[in-house]
């Protein structure tokens, strides 16, 4: 898993492992496994949320979709072309491989291994994912992960923006032993902060443990708090609950989180740590437009289909493999 790597994380900033006694763990309330899912032009992803965990289970945070590990041959790549968002964020995550886009609002480029693509679809935007040429022609690893962040109702219909967070605009850290790589892209993290801005206050971090390591980390008490395991075997909370690939952790209140990768492993144990403030609003949707109330949704198709959320470039309304 290429990703952001360092061959000595003991040079990094450590986070302290916190004080037990006036620190209580988070425990762990329950294990959701992701379902599988078809999306875009028909690439698989694991689906950890929506689904036995519900958007409003799962506040500030809508979906989580999880691409690869895998190897493509080549001409196998698949993307997502054109569509639409209104009233949310989502935030691309590529660890192996690489993707372009564009989008409506001028924005575009390519996505490549570490890198984050950080798109505020607010009041309405169009734009399409799909594998570079030299993916799609040449195959090769994928291995991605896409986040939808919700808006609050004050902030559904502002500006679209786009970020585009580089691999080495990362916050690194380690833990106080160096058993931990983290990659912190948004939100506060023991005092350190991630280099993602945020609408929704949330932290949002890829964390790398080796075999038999530990990560006990402060997390803010307001925020809720989840795990998701990338790749590997290992625990969660204090109590050592299994988990592996695929699965997704929700605690329960506290104000430290604590995952364990297996000692029985020979590969690491790669887990995204994720968790915010709740919006507490309440929520309608429809594929790809997140509002508060029906008629909202209503006003979003009428809006897309009248083309007031962007125009396709007329150089890209032909049908493509690749970006």
């Amino acid at each position: 898993m290429p990703a952001i790597t360092v061959d000595d994380p003991l040079v990094l900033p450590r986070i302290p492992r916190p004080d037990t006694a006036a620190s209580r763990p988070r425990p762990v309330a329950k294990v959701i496994t992701a379902h599988r899912q078809t999306e875009g032009a028909g690439f698989s992803v694991r689906r950890p949320f929506p689904g036995s965990l519900s958007m409003a289970d799962a506040d500030p945070f809508l979906l989580l979709d999880h691409l690869g590990p895998q190897i493509n041959g080549p001409d196998e790549a698949q993307g997502a072309p054109w569509h639409p968002h209104r009233g949310f964020e989502t935030v691309s995550y590529i660890l192996d491989g690489e993707i372009a886009h564009h989008d409506t609002n001028g924005g575009g480029g390519v996505i490549g291994e570490g890198d984050t693509q950080w798109m505020t679809a607010g009041g309405g935007i169009l734009h399409d994912e799909l594998p570079t040429e030299k993916m799609y022609r040449g195959g090769g690893p994928a291995h991605a992960v896409q986040l939808w962040v919700n808006l609050p109702p004050a902030l559904k219909m502002t500006s679209p923006r786009y970020q585009s967070i580089t691999r080495d605009a990362l916050r690194l850290l380690t833990s106080d032993d160096g058993g931990a790589l983290i990659r912190l892209i948004a939100g506060d993290m023991a005092g350190y902060d991630g280099p993602g801005v945020t609408h929704s206050p949330i932290t949002y971090a890829h964390v790398t443990l080796a075999p038999g390591a530990q990560l006990s980390v402060p997390w803010n008490p307001a925020f809720n708090a989840m795990a998701y395991v990338l790749t590997g075997r290992g625990t969660a909370g204090s109590e050592g609950r299994p988990v592996e690939s695929g699965e997704l952790v929700v605690f329960g209140p506290g104000d430290h989180v604590v995952v364990a990768a297996d000692d029985r492993q020979a590969e690491p144990l790669d887990v995204l740590l994720l968790g915010g403030l709740p919006i507490r609003a309440p929520i309608s949707h429809y594929g790809p437009f997140v509002m508060n109330t029906r008629e909202e949704i209503v006003q979003a198709i009428e809006d897309y289909q009248a083309g007031r959320l962007g125009i396709i470039p007329a150089d890209q309304l032909a049908p493509r493999n690749f970006a």
